[in-house]
């Protein structure tokens, strides 16, 4: 059996492995692949975000959504200053306290563009299609208003605890946009955090990330959010103080046993 070279890895990673060399420079393609892949993160990063279309899509699955802003008021601001897009705006507060008073949640799920709103108009709804048979199995029984979806444009991962504080929710998953990387732009991450309230830390989430067509894909992503929602509600922890012991190969039965 031949021994595997380095150039082998070309055919299992979208990483740059093996470019090879013209002289002491990179080949023109791969200076090219590099130009057209970092004009793709740049754009991935500058997208429009359609919360209505996103709402709108998340409505075929019975999902009534709402729309939420941060305090970002617009891009330039969101990317200049981070603080801006964990909190929310007055009006979506006020929204979302009569929301929270008329009635506690088991669940929140915040869909927030992030850094790609790409990447959360391409996998947010097919996620969470194959995210809602698997909440019921999670403990989050279907019923009037056990889970309220909200759509938030501006979001960073944070604007989830605030999110969920309001809306009286035990648990909040945030679904939002990674920041793109030169082969993934349109990456969706996952965090989940258990009591969500203004100022818990990154330390107190749980994250699926590297959901995208040549990462994570919705099955194997699915079964591990709703682990985590089920496991972070009965120890009533999340964050370092839950591990993920779904493991690999209890995701391929439940994969193979549960819904297509």
């Amino acid at each position: 059996m031949p021994t595997p070279t380095v150039r082998d890895l070309r055919e299992f990673t979208p990483a740059r492995v093996a470019l090879g060399r013209t002289g002491v420079a990179l080949p023109t393609r791969a200076v090219l692949e590099f130009a057209l892949d970092h004009a793709r993160a740049r754009d991935a990063v500058h997208a429009a975000f359609d919360a209505a279309a996103l709402i709108a899509a998340l409505g075929t699955l019975g999902l009534d959504a709402i729309g939420v802003s941060s305090r970002a008021g617009n891009r330039r601001d969101y990317l200049r200053r981070p603080d801006l897009g964990r909190r929310l705006d007055p009006r979506s507060v006020c929204l979302l306290q009569d929301r929270g008073a008329a009635c506690g949640y088991p669940l929140a799920v915040v869909v927030g563009d992030g850094l790609s709103p790409r990447a959360v108009h391409a996998h947010a709804v097919e996620l969470m299609r194959q995210l809602i048979p698997l909440l019921g199995a999670g403990g989050v029984e279907p019923g009037p208003r056990p889970i309220e979806v909200v759509v938030a444009s501006g979001a960073r991962v944070a604007l989830g605890d605030e999110v969920g504080a309001l809306l009286n929710a035990r648990m909040v998953v945030v679904l939002i946009g990674e920041r793109p990387g030169l082969s993934a732009p349109d990456s969706l991450g996952a965090y989940l955090t258990f009591a969500p309230k203004i100022g818990r830390t990154d330390a107190e989430r749980n994250c699926v990330s590297n959901i995208h067509h040549k990462g994570l894909d919705y099955a194997e992503a699915a079964l591990k959010i709703g682990w985590l929602v089920r496991e972070a509600t009965r120890r009533e922890v999340s964050g370092v103080a839950l591990k993920d012991d779904s493991g690999e190969g209890t995701h391929r039965i439940a994969a193979k046993d549960g819904p297509a």
